[in-house]
């Protein structure tokens, strides 16, 4: 299948009359464009960020984005707000995108809670760490939203090493055989932690929709206005009811897969500066620049709300209280339950037997005010 896009590497045309149609509200609005622009900087600087503190011991993990920061802008900004979005975890930040706080996109980072934010709330999971698992969610969500005549929608991003997994192809199935109005929305970013995509499929993931029979479309993942009008157009088709769709997003992964991953052992010095040429945000940064609208008050401004973004982040985790032991032990059943509740004085004796306090089951306690190290 052909990759379609809007912008070309070094500067902005369009190459694809079907794309561009679904672009007409944005490409004569400099105030839009330049608010993708500034959302695709604001989530690098967050990122860069993010793994700082993970390299300080500030957060316990991170999985970068960098270089796949145009699929979720283009995608977030396309939804609506009854698209429900299932995100995996390299879509953490997409919920920065939705109004979710940092305070609540970082807990679960650092390590101080299991989740983070109400799903229901800002209409955004919490990222999956199961590998393809919440496609099901997605498409169960989708099936029940039509069955209750409900305007909500899903959309399931997941990467191309989730294309793999028995649990995305039958929620694939699923949808197709049900006319389940969801989007499914994979990210080939070239690498299933260390395997080629080329290893993990012998045709590209947007072929593979075909034999569910489901309508797809590739796009090229580095450029935030195709992603845009991709995502646009499976949306439509999903609320006319068409039954589901998929997007593939090409694009690659620049950093490593996450903050325990070496990636110079499985990928050349060579291929990493190809696809750095093509770095979504310096190239939505030229296509603006080039054509006028990027004045320096503009790039001052997005460098600006970049910064206190980032800064933002770091003050967050500073704050973030310690996470209670036994917090474990809590919203496993709506209602007490015995088992748990023996289990709980069981790790409670075991964390009295190795000479510290066991702490008592309920909320997490105050903030430490530990200072995140720079």
């Amino acid at each position: 299948m052909p990759t379609s896009g809007v912008l070309e590497p070094d500067a902005g045309s369009a190459t694809a009359p079907a794309l561009r149609d679904r672009l007409d509200d944005i490409l004569d609005d400099h105030h839009a464009l330049l608010g993708l622009y500034r959302d695709l900087a604001v989530l690098r600087r967050i990122d860069e960020q993010c793994l700082a503190m993970a390299r300080q011991g500030a957060l316990a993990l991170w999985a970068p984005i960098a270089g796949q920061e145009a699929v979720l802008v283009g995608a977030a900004r396309a939804a609506e707000r009854h698209d429900h979005l299932f995100i995996s975890y390299r879509e953490a930040l997409m919920a920065a995108l939705r109004g979710v706080p940092p305070e609540q996109v970082l807990p679960m980072w650092r390590g101080s809670a299991l989740g983070g934010w109400d799903p229901d709330e800002y209409g955004i999971t919490n990222p999956a760490i199961i590998v393809g698992a919440h496609g099901l969610h997605a498409a169960g969500y989708a099936m029940a939203a039509a069955l209750d005549g409900s305007q909500d929608r899903a959309i399931a991003f997941f990467g191309d090493g989730a294309t793999s997994q028995g649990d995305l192809n039958e929620a694939l199935n699923f949808a197709a055989t049900t006319t389940a109005p969801v989007v499914f929305f994979c990210t080939n970013n070239q690498f299933a932690i260390s395997v080629p995509v080329a290893q993990q499929t012998a045709v590209q993931p947007a072929q593979r929709a075909h034999g569910f029979g489901i309508p797809s479309l590739r796009v090229d993942g580095n450029d935030v206005l195709a992603v845009l009008a991709a995502t646009r157009t499976a949306t439509a088709h999903v609320r006319a009811g068409g039954g589901p769709y998929f997007v593939e997003a090409v694009t690659y992964r620049l950093g490593p897969h996450t903050t325990n991953d070496d990636p110079t052992r499985y990928r050349s010095a060579a291929e990493l500066e190809a696809w750095r040429a093509r770095d979504p945000v310096e190239r939505m940064r030229r296509f603006l620049a080039d054509s006028g609208l990027l004045t320096d008050a503009d790039a001052d401004e997005v460098r600006n709300a970049a910064d206190d973004a980032a800064q933002r982040y770091r003050t967050a985790c500073a704050e973030l209280p310690e996470p209670d032991a036994a917090g474990i032990f809590e919203h496993v059943y709506a209602a007490p339950h015995p088992l748990i509740d023996e289990e709980r004085r069981a790790y409670a004796d075991y964390l009295a037997s190795l000479g510290g306090a066991a702490t008592p089951a309920g909320p997490a306690g105050p903030s430490t005010g530990k200072e995140v190290p720079r």
